[in-house]
């Protein structure tokens, strides 16, 4: 699994849940966080080269648990890598959100290059015409839970001004389009209580299961996980009690380094 920092983590949680006997590598390329601005072919660049090195890794399956990465590379690495189950996160977000949704009015808050993609709204289109989709690009949301800001005031702020353009459409669903986002939950829903939130990462994971078992790749082993990060590793150590606070017994955290356009894990 990976994402440009933190916010993939989201997905690990409910991996653990989900999928307890499985093994994760997980990739934090917090190097380049966030991705949200970044050129798309930029970004397209990252995330192939990291599904590249899991794969050498001798990963069985891939989860781009970032959104951007999912709109701009998905379709490219399932080409490359079509022996082993490569899954995004924006088809399975679409999914559930137009089967819950009651009015069909559903809202994106996603980074900046995910709504530009326009990839939700082809998504939940692809699913029904008729669905009206709002997109709203959210930037501050990324460094605010990197900072471990997700309470603050400028969090609510932020909340507030992404926020009013979907609850004037009339949005009763509303997806979190980066996975970054769940952590700002508590915030979101004190103040549009009544819309439903929508994760996507656990239509994803239940995807991985079925997709794991068709391949008969699905593990009874006890977990280890590896979570590596492309930036600093006493930081990242010092996150992931925010962000995994109760990882399995068996975890390490590692480095991971670009070099020439290549990611290579360390150790």
């Amino acid at each position: 699994m990976f994402d440009s920092g933190l916010g993939g983590l989201s997905v690990v949680r409910q991996a653990q849940e989900s999928l307890p006997q499985e093994s994760i590598l997980y990739v934090a390329d917090q190097a380049h966080v966030p991705y949200g601005g970044r050129d798309l072919e930029q970004i397209r660049a990252f995330a192939t080269g990291i599904s590249r090195a899991l794969v050498e890794k001798g990963c069985k399956a891939i989860v781009m648990a970032c959104n951007i990465s999912t709109a701009t590379a998905l379709s490219e690495v399932q080409r490359t890598f079509p022996h082993i189950p490569v899954l995004g996160v924006i088809g399975p977000g679409a999914c559930i959100a137009a089967q819950q949704s009651r009015n069909g009015r559903i809202g994106v808050l996603a980074t900046v290059g995910t709504v530009k993609s326009g990839a939700y709204t082809a998504a939940l289109h692809r699913l029904d015409r008729t669905l009206q989709a709002v997109e709203v690009s959210c930037p501050a949301f990324v460094p605010l839970i990197e900072e471990g800001k997700e309470s603050s005031s400028a969090a609510e702020e932020a909340a507030r001004e992404y926020l009013a353009p979907l609850i004037k459409m009339g949005a009763d669903t509303i997806i979190l389009g980066c996975t970054h986002y769940p952590f700002l939950l508590d915030t979101l829903r004190s103040i549009a209580n009544d819309v439903l939130f929508i994760d996507p990462a656990q239509e994803t994971l239940r995807q991985l299961k079925f997709a794991l078992i068709e391949a008969k790749s699905s593990s009874n082993a006890s977990p280890v996980y590896t979570l590596t990060t492309t930036g600093d590793t006493t930081l990242y150590s010092e996150q992931l009690k925010r962000f995994l606070p109760n990882p399995p017994a068996d975890t390490n955290i590692a480095a991971a380094r670009w070099r020439g356009g290549e990611l290579e894990f360390e150790g």
